[in-house]
């Protein structure tokens, strides 16, 4: 089943320090990294793009005008990119509680990290997402080295348990694939001021329905210097990805 998304936008959450990645990119925030010959944070935009979905917001912080001056308006891309800038560190969850102002009229929307790619198709998880009723529906992948991840404990039917903090093993699991769809009352449950999606809003809501589709696709996480080298081991396969029409 095909979606309008006309009316559906996206956060974008690319307003990290990425210290990790420091030593490689030490002069840009972490979603400006060069891929190949692109911007990581432009296979993300792409992929939104292609997928339908043109009302982005960025949620900048860390070299903030260097994101706003590389995207602008977004026309480059025949996307409309407003801006939501992080005057502190808010963490992810406080990040979109911030950007809340520039999502009025939004029943759903799109939640995406700035520094991991997932290929996604968003009409599935959509579809996934309103027949499950859930507050929160995540892409899930299941990955070989789950230690520096955590990991999602998913029930029949795709319903999340639970989350595993990181451990360090090694073992294989399923992990958060930093993609969501949220329902608008997530805001609700947000506070002002900096939180975790991840650590505090999320295992709040378990009992509120939250869910994982998994997927099988391109996923890869930037946030360290062996990750960014792998990027760019397989840009040609991002750039298919990010250009996908489903």
């Amino acid at each position: 089943m095909l979606f309008d998304k006309q009316d559906i936008p996206a956060v974008l959450l690319v307003g990290g320090l990425g210290t990790r990645l420091r030593s490689v990119v030490p002069n840009a925030p972490k979603p400006l990294a060069t891929v190949g010959d692109k911007t990581f944070l432009e296979f993300l935009v792409r992929q939104l793009r292609s997928q339908g979905i043109h009302q982005l917001v960025m949620c900048t912080g860390y070299l903030a005008e260097q994101i706003e001056s590389q995207f602008g308006d977004g026309g480059h891309w025949d996307v409309s990119i407003a801006y939501s800038r992080e005057l502190q560190p808010l963490g992810t969850a406080g990040a979109v509680k911030l950007a809340e102002p520039y999502l009025k009229g939004a029943a759903e929307f799109v939640v995406m990290n700035g520094d991991s790619f997932m290929e996604v198709d968003l009409d599935l998880l959509l579809q996934f997402h309103r027949e499950r009723k859930a507050i929160v529906s995540m892409a899930s992948r299941r990955v070989e080295n789950s230690g520096r991840y955590g990991t999602v404990r998913v029930e029949a039917g795709g319903r999340v348990a639970g989350f595993m903090e990181k451990t360090g093993s090694e073992a294989p699991g399923i992990v958060n694939a930093g993609v969501y769809i949220f329902e608008r009352e997530v805001l609700q449950s947000i506070p002002q001021g900096p939180c975790s999606l991840e650590k505090d809003i999320f295992p709040r809501l378990l009992s509120r329905g939250v869910y994982a589709l998994e997927q099988h696709g391109v996923f890869i996480d930037i946030g360290t210097p062996e990750d960014y080298t792998r990027a760019q081991e397989i840009c040609h396969r991002l750039d298919q990805a990010a250009s996908l029409k489903q």
